[in-house]
């Protein structure tokens, strides 16, 4: 019985592709990277330390736009 309602919940669940998965897994480790560092910058007092915080956040708000630029929706015609 347990099995059969394991069946039938993956049947209602939509199936995310392999690529797509990926993409949602690496924009959600971005965006915990992105706190960590606002998290960092806000306790951060010397200039330099401040700089290269800074410096990391534009590095991870770039690849995210990246990457949610880089996703086309696809519709499926079949």
């Amino acid at each position: 019985m347990e099995e059969a309602s394991q069946r039938a919940s993956a049947e209602r669940t939509p199936r995310v592709p392999l690529d797509e998965r990926v993409r949602l897994q690496r924009l959600a480790s971005l965006k915990l990277s992105r706190s960590r560092v606002e998290d960092q910058l806000s306790k951060a007092v010397r200039p330099a330390h401040r700089q290269m915080l800074m410096k990391a956040l534009q590095a991870i708000e770039e690849e995210a736009d990246e990457i949610s630029q880089s996703h086309t929706p696809t519709k499926d015609t079949t």
